[in-house]
């Protein structure tokens, strides 16, 4: 450990900084929850006795059980992962023509889009939210308009009433790619109660997850039957193909490690609000950077904490910092960097022009996602604040 001094305005005093020692071993963004082996090798061993693997087992029956009662959800549909989940949305609801998205997500946002044959049209962001900005998709409509792909970002939800309102008055579909918003919630009112569908992923890097997986939520019970044929193939019974499907089916190991991990989740979240309020409490006072705060009525999905670097104020930029948190063993993340409108596959559309994305050029060149995961624990999540404190005033 070396010490370096900070440079203090003319007539202030130098405080020396003692630079902190780098983590023994990488900290990256997320680490995902594993239950218990053993209890792990029971349900291996329930499957192995059924010799159930897929096509809805009662693993699978059990976790969409649970999952709705959780959700709060009356028609829920697991899937081999979110990506295949948001393919399916946007076929059942029979999505053609163009579709209004944002550019500040995933690249599976808008490749579901193409993989439908629908062009995705990016639209500008709310500069507070970073979410789907509602007066940014009127102009957009045009006569080949079919639905709104709106994203939950961080668990952040979007402005699901003045994008229904737009919805509404063009008779657009609305599907909300929900994938860092399990267990988020509005007044109260569960997330996925929005929109005609919600696709919510159970990757290993979310909070809640079966290694690969995930599910859409849809309060129409027609849409529901649609959906789990179109996620097997299209096949209502031994001799009946009713449309062109696919394969989505979650499967039974899959479910199984769901279902334990679903036990995990409270806990989990307890654990990463208690770093949620370490890095607020010690980044607040930081000049230049932000944390990304959620409004006081919606339930976080603790899925993520997300700090924004001003370049103006700070002294070091987003990139400097990602940078030397590397000499510590941290590894944060520009997420989301680049922008889905600046991939070469999207580059050349019309609503791609940086000029009519500012907001989403500026988020993406400020935001970083610090190491938020429960077996970081506090005393983890002090290191961190440590080396960026470091960082940012010995520049």
């Amino acid at each position: 450990m070396k010490t370096v001094a900070a440079v203090g305005e003319a007539g202030a005093s130098v405080r020396w900084r003692k630079e902190p020692d780098a983590f023994q071993k990488p900290v990256y963004v997320t680490r995902p929850l594993l239950p218990n082996l053993d209890n792990f090798k029971d349900h291996l061993s329930d499957i192995w006795e059924a010799g159930w693997l897929s096509n809805s087992g009662s693993k699978a029956r059990a976790l969409e059980a649970e999952l709705r009662d959780r959700l709060r959800a009356p028609q829920v549909s697991l899937f081999n992962n979110g990506t295949i989940a948001l393919i399916v949305a946007a076929q059942a609801l029979k999505l053609s023509g163009e579709v209004i998205t944002t550019p500040f997500t995933f690249p599976a946002t808008p490749h579901v889009l193409s993989w439908n044959n629908v062009t995705p049209v990016f639209a500008d962001i709310d500069p507070e939210t970073f979410t789907l900005d509602p007066a940014c998709i009127e102009p957009l409509i045009t006569s080949r308009t079919t639905g709104i792909l709106a994203v939950h970002v961080y668990g952040m939800p979007c402005n699901v009433h003045a994008i229904q309102e737009v919805a509404d008055a063009y008779g657009l579909k609305v599907i909300y790619d929900g994938a860092h918003a399990f267990g988020s919630e509005i007044d109260g009112q569960p997330i996925t109660n929005f929109g005609d569908a919600t696709m919510l992923s159970f990757h290993a890097t979310k909070l809640f997850h079966t290694a690969e997986g995930g599910a859409l939520v849809v309060r129409d019970p027609h849409l529901h039957k649609r959906i789990e044929l179109l996620k097997n193939f299209g096949i209502k019974n031994e001799f009946q193909v009713t449309m062109p499907g696919i394969n989505g089916k979650m499967n039974e190991i899959q479910a199984a490690l769901g279902l334990l991990t679903l036990e995990m989740v409270e806990g989990e979240r307890r654990a990463r609000a208690a770093i949620g309020a370490v890095y607020r409490e010690r980044l607040a006072g930081i000049s230049g950077l932000q944390p990304f705060e959620l409004p006081t009525n919606v339930r976080n999905s603790q899925q993520y904490f997300i700090i924004r670097i001003k370049k103006e104020a700070a002294s070091v930029d987003r990139d400097t910092l990602y940078e030397r948190l590397k000499q510590y063993n941290i590894f944060a993340r520009k997420y989301f960097y680049p922008l889905c409108s600046d991939y070469s596959c999207y580059r050349s559309l019309p609503s791609s022009n940086p000029a009519s994305l500012p907001v989403a050029h500026q988020a993406s060149s400020e935001v970083l996602s610090l190491p938020f995961f429960g077996e970081l624990g506090v005393d983890g999540a002090n290191r961190v604040c440590d080396a960026i404190d470091f960082i940012m005033g010995s520049a």
